[in-house]
């Protein structure tokens, strides 16, 4: 609803103009009344600049929710590029430590639970990064959300 509360607005002063109109007998049309007089007959005149109005604001509304619309689509798709260059840069981070990885496999001596420890944390910032690529629900709390239930 509040999406179209111009639109409500509009059509609560419509129905305003139009019963004002017709119980207190105020003769507003008076400037459209040569145009008026050939649709007399069928009792239009007193509807139209009510209707007028209405799609005066009708249209302000729909103008507003579009441009929002396209506010949110620009968001998302600096949102999607920022997460795609976000995700190439860390991969190619995981692949360049990959060699200090072959390098302390190849170490006599080195501690296995080390090198576990950092097949564990590239396996957490995999998913990481997974889970932000596949959010549905772009927002705050979602992000973080995503983030924190992979951690």
């Amino acid at each position: 609803m509040n999406k179209y509360k111009l639109t409500l607005v509009g059509l609560l002063l419509s129905v305003f103009i139009y019963f004002s109109t017709i119980f207190l007998d105020l003769d507003l049309f008076e400037q459209f009344i040569e145009f008026l007089s050939s649709i007399d007959h069928l009792e239009l005149d007193e509807i139209i600049i009510p209707l007028l109005i209405f799609f005066v604001f009708l249209f302000i509304d729909t103008r507003r929710n579009s441009k929002k619309n396209q506010m949110e689509n620009a968001k998302l798709n600096i949102y999607k590029a920022m997460l795609s260059s976000s995700h190439h840069i860390l991969n190619n981070f995981i692949y360049q430590m990959d060699i200090f990885k072959i390098t302390a496999e190849d170490t006599p001596g080195f501690d296995a639970k080390v090198l576990a420890f950092y097949e564990d944390i590239i396996s957490n910032a995999s998913h990481q990064i997974n889970s932000l690529s596949s959010l549905t629900t772009i927002d705050e709390f979602s992000i973080r959300m995503s983030v924190m239930n992979e951690a």
